[in-house]
């Protein structure tokens, strides 16, 4: 699998799995909802690793000011992955609130959704560093 189809591969996996720990979470079906943000969790390194194959085989800075707004949101979403990944076991004992697992969760999902598209306007105008 190439670097671009395993990224969206992965990517799409992530985002299926997101929306399963989402709506398991809120079914709190904690042990289905546990397994969903696994796999998201390991999908999105997945998706990081082809990410950066794909960095290598398109020239990103040809696709001007997105390219680093995208790197920056996507750091920016993978950090906010620290805030449910922490505040979910703590909510499940009692020491921190659900409510405050949940924004935390949706920040998450929310910027997974903006660096998707900005990941797209930035793949739309890159340029390939070798053509097929």
């Amino acid at each position: 699998m190439g670097p671009v189809a395993g990224f969206l591969t992965a990517l799409l996996v992530t985002v299926a799995f997101l929306a399963g720990a989402a709506v398991t979470g809120r079914m709190r079906r904690i042990r289905a909802h546990v397994a969903m943000v696994l796999g998201s969790v390991v999908s999105l390194g997945v998706a990081i690793y082809f990410a950066l194959s794909v960095g290598e085989i398109y020239d990103l800075e040809a696709a001007g000011r997105i390219t680093p707004i995208h790197l920056g949101l996507a750091r920016l979403t993978t950090a906010a992955y620290l805030w449910p990944l922490i505040t979910g076991p703590l909510a499940a004992r009692g020491k921190v609130s659900r409510k405050a697992h949940h924004v935390g969760a949706y920040v998450a999902l929310g910027l997974t959704v903006a660096a998707t598209v900005t990941g797209v306007m930035m793949l739309m105008g890159a340029e390939p560093l070798h053509p097929v």
